[in-house]
């Protein structure tokens, strides 16, 4: 088998070349009111979160609330390619998030500059998020009471413990 070296401007043009070819619209009525742009497919596909610390901008606003979209086949391709994630593996997380966190608080535009200035709390926190979402489709988990050792789902979207 032969390696391949893909550079960020060639898988562009690799995943344009392989995408399916669109189909002609039949001349039909248009969809009911759906969001401009989205289509409903009964598809769950954005999260909202609120981080344990936030993250704290420039201006020394705390941003907790932020919501996170689920992340499609591109978004795990591109970060291994990404030069930053060759020379330091752990990296690949970073450009990850920044990819699939949609807000954060006033932030509509989140990159990897803002998730390298987020707490390790806040990192760990997303991390987990991410792979609830995407691997298991929520964001519900199983705990056990510490005391009474009963058995009950929390739900890591949002809110502190104790809060509805």
């Amino acid at each position: 088998m032969r390696r391949r070296t893909v550079t960020a401007g060639s898988l562009e043009e690799i995943l344009q070349a392989t995408a399916p070819a669109a189909a002609p619209e039949p001349a039909a009525a248009p969809p009911a009111a759906a969001p401009a742009g989205r289509e409903d497919h009964g598809l769950r596909t954005e999260f909202e979160f609120e981080l344990p610390r936030g993250y704290v901008d420039e201006a020394g606003t705390v941003h907790r609330h932020g919501s996170m979209r689920l992340a499609t086949a591109r978004d795990e391709l591109r970060p291994q390619i990404d030069l930053r994630v060759k020379e330091n593996p752990a990296y690949l997380s970073v450009v990850l998030l920044s990819q699939v966190i949609t807000r954060l608080g006033t932030v509509t535009d989140v990159h990897a500059g803002i998730v390298e200035r987020m707490y390790a709390t806040d990192v760990a926190f997303l991390q987990d998020f991410y792979r609830r979402v995407n691997s298991e489709g929520h964001t519900r988990a199983a705990v056990t009471c510490p005391h009474c050792e009963g058995g009950f789902e929390v739900n890591l979207s949002g809110g502190r413990l104790g809060e509805s």
